[in-house]
């Protein structure tokens, strides 16, 4: 298929729901550059899995410019699922796609895998696990990113789980390992992977995709410090749960809590979920996939405790966070409280008292701060 047809269907996509500002792009040249990379085996009788896929560009590409017609995804946030399906809908694509866990149903039969290299090296582990676990003998994967995140580090993953390992060419700043022959697989999943957190005495269950793995983030760290000082609350919120320690720990804390802990990551929502049952906290903390709690009724939150994230992929920026202050405000009671620890330099007073209502400092550190925000009555 020409170049300028991949093109052509790369450049029309969005991120939306995403955060979209004019330096973040829905695609970049990895993803074209694996797509013509793996063209051989990008026919219409080909099945093809595609991992990590951030707003459909891989999928697309696939069906709109290769004419493939089976191709099955696993995307780890909820925003990036959706994202697909909208632009899915702008190019009239209905069908030839399905969006499915990371695991068997995903990966059984493919020819070919396409995935886009993730941040860690943990959540490569658990990825290329997988396709050596569930995928054929036959399947080659094409993995791929930005050179300048790229480590050797990801060449040793990948040679763990297959005996072939190459780079290929970089172009446009981008490279893409050709991976084939993997040996069978036994023994049990490494993930989650499951550790003791001594200073909390808890056990904390973490996917590859999760941001700290089982460690215990010096954000969350320091919030934690003003737990006691935390209203006792019957409807919380843990707001970007990751591994769902807050929720636990809040849960553990207030035994007449309700608390939901809710990430847009799958990952995140797996561990959390794991993470409170591992405590004996299920039946008080229900987890739930979600994008900055687009489901939850306003309103309907005595508190919520918030660790944003302050990078959006590779960049460093402050919408993901921004969005998930206004949500709170959406969601938070009249006279509830928002916990909030943030990078100081973010400086995300003015926001949350626009968008949450009065907000007082409760602590910094040489890194961090902690504000408390009190949900605004609505005017009559």
């Amino acid at each position: 298929m020409a170049d300028n047809s991949v093109e052509s269907v790369l450049s029309g996509l969005r991120r939306f729901p995403d955060v979209e500002a004019a330096n973040l792009q829905a695609w970049d040249a990895t993803d074209k550059l694996l797509l013509e990379t793996a063209a051989e085996l990008l026919t219409p009788g080909s099945r093809i899995a595609v991992i990590g896929d951030r707003y459909g560009a891989l999928t697309l590409g696939a069906l709109a410019a290769y004419g493939v017609r089976d191709v099955r995804v696993h995307q780890d946030l909820i925003t990036g699922e959706r994202a697909l399906r909208n632009n899915a809908a702008a190019l009239g694509i209905a069908d030839g796609f399905e969006q499915l866990p990371l695991g068997p149903a995903l990966l059984s039969g493919a020819d070919a895998v396409l995935m886009q290299l993730p941040k860690t090296l943990a959540e490569l582990a658990e990825m290329a696990d997988a396709v050596a676990r569930y995928a054929a003998p036959h399947t080659v994967l094409f993995a791929g990113g930005r050179i300048k995140h790229m480590s050797l580090g990801m060449n040793t993953v990948l040679q763990r789980r297959f005996s072939d390992v190459q780079p290929q060419l970089a172009r446009q700043k981008s490279r893409v390992l050709v991976a084939r022959n993997a040996p069978p697989v036994t023994g049990e999943p490494p993930f989650p992977v499951v550790d003791r957190i001594s200073e909390l005495d808890l056990t904390v269950c973490a996917r590859g995709a999760v941001f700290a793995g089982t460690k215990l983030d010096i954000g969350t760290r320091f919030l934690l410090r003003f737990l006691p000082d935390m209203p006792s609350a019957e409807n919380v919120v843990d707001l970007g749960c990751g591994t769902g320690i807050l929720a636990a720990m809040y849960a553990r804390s207030h035994p007449g809590s309700a608390v939901t802990a809710t990430d847009q990551s799958a990952a995140a929502v797996d561990s959390a979920r794991a993470t409170a049952e591992a405590n004996g906290l299920a039946g008080q903390v229900t987890v739930l996939q979600d994008d900055a709690m687009d489901s939850v009724p306003d309103g309907s939150a005595d508190l919520i405790l918030l660790n944003p994230p302050f990078h959006l992929g590779a960049s460093v920026h402050a919408g993901a966070g921004l969005k998930l202050i206004r949500a709170a405000g959406r969601v938070l009671a009249p006279g509830g409280e928002l916990w909030t620890v943030y990078n100081s330099h973010l400086q995300y007073l003015p926001a949350l008292e626009r968008f949450v209502g009065p907000t007082r400092v409760a602590g910094k550190n040489a890194k961090f701060t902690v504000a408390v925000s009190t949900g605004r009555t609505p005017h009559p």
